[in-house]
């Protein structure tokens, strides 16, 4: 396929800029893959499309306030740190990357200072911090990691307070996330205990979200792209639950496309394995899903991996006539957005 099959047309006031006040109030397109109609309802009423025994399974991973700014010889530099690589080492991305080489020392901010000892070829820096917490200093002076298409001022303080609280899940847990796993975003713990007394199953994954979620599709045909690394982790009662309901015939509804990704690259002999692993799954329209049977989900950018996932998932023609139909009907896109169920 071509990558262009995926672009679609989107008026830049529908990207959302801020989540709505409350979590559960966002709208809800309903997308039934066996008949093809869409429907339209709100977060609120996600509940009433679970039976008892059907599984929902979340992704977990916290998002940690990965963006800070520092200075190269009194350059202003922006960073975005993506993952510890050892103790007192992380890799980094850096705007503009030009300015930072190997050799640079980079001052954070009192007490906070680091050198740049590599490059990598996606354009990381590989940065050193001898005597630092990493982990604790971001926290203390990182913002959220939001998407370029999410438009703050850095002199809003509120607004990194904001951000910080909004864009992480109710139900978050191991840090590791550079990128919210949006479709989560929706839940509140009064939801959950709806879920729960409905007697849906709940199942948590950990699924990091890397640089490979957002890597931009750089190749022409949807076949040659290369996905990036990215870390995942499944415990023992998830995939006994997952592998227990899937052999009464029970459901397993994904909560974003990470969890999709932590659940089908897991598969063993037609078994969701537990432990640690690392994927580079590219899930594109031809993929037959082993564990997945619904999903819910954001709406993502044209061209993006996440929006052939979603194809791969409900089909081509009927992923881009939802598109189309979102656009017509004012959803609110991308991460503090609406969402869909695919069922």
């Amino acid at each position: 396929m071509n990558v262009s099959d995926f672009d679609y047309d989107l008026p830049p006031e529908l990207i959302a800029q801020k989540p709505l006040p409350g979590r559960s109030e966002s709208r809800m397109m309903v997308v039934d893959r066996q008949t093809g109609t869409i429907s339209h309802e709100h977060f609120q009423a996600f509940p009433d499309f679970f039976q008892k025994g059907e599984i929902l399974i979340l992704n977990e991973s916290r998002v940690i306030p990965a963006r800070i700014w520092g200075k190269n010889a009194d350059k202003e530099i922006e960073f975005l740190f993506l993952k510890e690589l050892q103790p007192g080492t992380w890799e980094v991305l850096c705007r503009p990357a030009k300015r930072v080489r190997p050799g640079d020392h980079i001052d954070f901010g009192t007490g906070f200072s680091g050198d740049v000892i590599d490059s990598g070829e996606e354009g990381q820096r590989i940065l050193r911090f001898p005597d630092s917490d990493v982990l604790e200093e971001l926290k203390k002076r990182g913002y959220a990691p939001l998407p370029p298409y999410i438009k703050r001022k850095l002199e809003h303080k509120d607004l990194r307070t904001f951000d910080i609280e909004r864009y992480q899940t109710v139900f978050a847990q191991e840090e590791g996330s550079i990128a919210a796993p949006t479709a989560g975003l929706h839940f509140t713990p009064d939801l959950l205990k709806r879920l729960q007394k409905n007697g849906t199953g709940i199942g948590r994954v950990s699924h990091h979200v890397g640089l490979a979620t957002f890597q931009p599709v750089r190749v022409d045909l949807v076949e040659e792209h290369r996905m990036l690394e990215e870390r995942y982790s499944i415990a023992p009662a998830t995939a006994d639950l997952i592998n227990h309901t899937k052999e009464e015939g029970g459901s397993i509804t994904a909560v974003g496309t990470t969890s999709v990704r932590a659940l089908e690259s897991a598969v063993e002999e037609a078994r969701v394995k537990a432990g640690n692993g690392s994927t580079r799954l590219f899930i594109y329209p031809g993929y037959k899903f082993k564990v997945v049977d619904r999903l819910l989900t954001n709406f993502h950018l044209p061209r993006s991996t996440l929006l052939m996932l979603v194809a791969a998932l409900a089909g081509y023609d009927l992923i881009m006539e939802t598109y189309r139909e979102a656009v017509k009907q004012q959803y609110r896109f991308y991460s503090y957005g609406d969402c869909m169920l695919i069922i």
